[in-house]
């Protein structure tokens, strides 16, 4: 018997994905259920799965599984099968969801936080910290538009890439580049 070379593992990939691409359009075009149904039960077990093995617990590795699945249906209209093949896709909003959900576990609780007066600081320290922060709103506004509103969304708005993604409709990964290039900037201008 001979065993099947890569080039059998690939054309059985690709028609995968083919029938993979073919349920997310028919859920962004018609909002196909059964489409959805097959999407879902082939996908939300890999996707719990590689979540636990990423170090999410059950409970967590659940609700970010939902969140994605959900997300598919919502966001169905998204995908570019020119970009990425579908289990490509989901599994980075997987990723993405479970990074969003770690980061809002280590934001601190208001019991967690100190009470009373905090002492009085040094007034040297004050007028520096003072300076730095009128040079930082200076370079902010120095960045061009489209970076300026990204950093602000994600370090005012304390939104994360996934939730600006989803209120400005552009690509996660343009979000990134945008907020990584104006980051640079803004430490090349603070040095």
């Amino acid at each position: 018997m001979k065993r099947a070379g890569p080039a059998k593992v690939t054309t059985i990939r690709e028609r995968e994905n083919t029938d993979w691409v073919a349920c997310i359009a028919a859920i962004r075009e018609t909002q196909d259920e059964a489409a959805f149904a097959r999407l879902f039960g082939h996908f939300a077990p890999r996707v719990k799965a590689f979540l636990m093995r990423s170090g999410a617990d059950a409970t967590l590795a659940e609700e970010c599984t939902q969140e994605v699945m959900a997300t598919l249906w919502q966001k169905a209209h998204l995908f570019d099968p020119s970009r990425a093949s579908a289990a490509t896709w989901i599994f980075t909003i997987a990723r993405n969801r479970k990074i969003d959900a770690l980061r809002k576990q280590k934001r601190p609780e208001p019991e967690d936080l100190p009470w009373g007066q905090d002492p009085e600081p040094d007034q040297a320290d004050t007028l520096a910290l003072q300076q730095e922060s009128d040079q930082l709103s200076e370079a902010i506004a120095a960045l061009p538009q489209k970076q300026r509103e990204l950093i602000e969304k994600a370090y005012f708005s304390d939104l994360s890439h996934s939730e600006i993604a989803a209120q400005t409709g552009l690509p996660l990964g343009t979000i990134k580049s945008r907020i990584r290039l104006a980051l640079d900037r803004l430490r090349h201008t603070m040095k």
